[in-house]
C-alpha cells in the first residue's frame, strides 16, 4: 500500500508532464509568430548572419517543429533547416493535395504585414498528413516564414 501511495503522485506528475509536452509552446501560433518577428528583426540587422542562423537553427531559430525559411523574390530558397531545400524554388512546392502553397506564399507576402497560409503537409515527427499554417512576410528582398502544425 505504501508503494502504491508513493507511485500514484509520481504517475500523476508524469501525466501532467506528458500533457505539457503535448501542448508545448513551440507548437503554437503565438510561438511561430514570435519566431517570425525575431527573424524579421535579424534580417534587418544583418541579413547574411540571419540566413546562416536560420540554416543552422542558431539563436533559437529552430525549436521543435518551428524553423525559419526564406526565399528570394524569385522563389529561390536561401534559408531552411533542411539543407536539401536550399536552392529549391518555393514556387515549385505543392502540398499533399496538389495545392501550390509556395506560389501562394510568394503572392500574398507583403512587407510590414504577416499573412497566414494554410496547407496540408507531412508532419516530420509522425509522418502523417497534418494541417500546417505558415506565417509569411517580405523582408530584405525575401519572403520569410515560420509554420506550425494545427
Amino acid at each position: 500500500m505504501r508503494l502504491a501511495a508513493r507511485l500514484l503522485p509520481a504517475a500523476f506528475a508524469l501525466l501532467l508532464a506528458a500533457g505539457a509536452m503535448a501542448a508545448a509552446p513551440e507548437d503554437t501560433a503565438a510561438a511561430a509568430r514570435a519566431m517570425l518577428d525575431r527573424a524579421v528583426a535579424a534580417m534587418r540587422a544583418n541579413e547574411p548572419k540571419a540566413i546562416a542562423d536560420f540554416n543552422s537553427g542558431a539563436e533559437g531559430f529552430h525549436q521543435g517543429d518551428l524553423y525559419v525559411f526564406c526565399a528570394r523574390n524569385n522563389g529561390r530558397v536561401d534559408a531552411h533547416i533542411d539543407p536539401a531545400q536550399i536552392g529549391r524554388n518555393i514556387q515549385d512546392i505543392y502540398d499533399i493535395d496538389g495545392v501550390a502553397f509556395g506560389r501562394e506564399m510568394m503572392a500574398v507576402a507583403r512587407e510590414g504585414q504577416v499573412i497566414a497560409v494554410d496547407y496540408m503537409w507531412q508532419r516530420p515527427t509522425t509522418h502523417q498528413p497534418a494541417q500546417k499554417v505558415t506565417f509569411v512576410t517580405r523582408v530584405a528582398g525575401h519572403v520569410c516564414g515560420v509554420g506550425y502544425y494545427k
